[in-house]
């Protein structure tokens, strides 16, 4: 059995690449060494345990980090904005997506290299496919 942290992760990582408003935007499912902006990455991806009464579930929370290549706060919160649109109609295979929360978006120009970084707190429920 596939850990779930794995098939969300897919499962978001290919909707963030077949979203056209983020062509030209690199995507990762973990934050790469030598990637050159703009770019998407998952920084953090934290489960627990949700299991209900009948079915067994999880609660994910994940972080992902874009950055936009420019000192342009705008320019990442517009790749962020893309973001939320694919994660709002996540698909996962192996899981059913029950719920999903947007829970904050945090701005920053990065001192080393003057580039403006967004970081997307999102929140997901799942279920296994029976």
């Amino acid at each position: 059995m596939t850990h779930p942290i794995v098939l969300l992760q897919n499962g978001l990582v290919a909707a963030l690449r077949d979203d056209p408003g983020l062509a030209g935007v690199g995507i990762f499912d973990a934050p790469p060494q030598a990637a050159v902006p703009p770019y998407v990455a998952i920084a953090r991806h934290d489960l627990l345990s949700r299991d209900g009464d009948l079915a067994p579930g999880h609660e994910h929370r994940v972080t992902l980090h874009v950055w936009a290549g420019q000192p342009s706060r705008r320019a990442a919160l517009a790749i962020a904005e893309r973001v939320l649109a694919a994660a709002e109609v996540l698909t996962a295979a192996g899981l059913v997506v029950t719920h999903v929360q947007h829970e904050r978006t945090d701005t920053a120009i990065d001192a080393e290299t003057g580039q403006a970084r967004a970081a997307v707190a999102l929140r997901f429920y799942s279920e296994p496919v029976a």
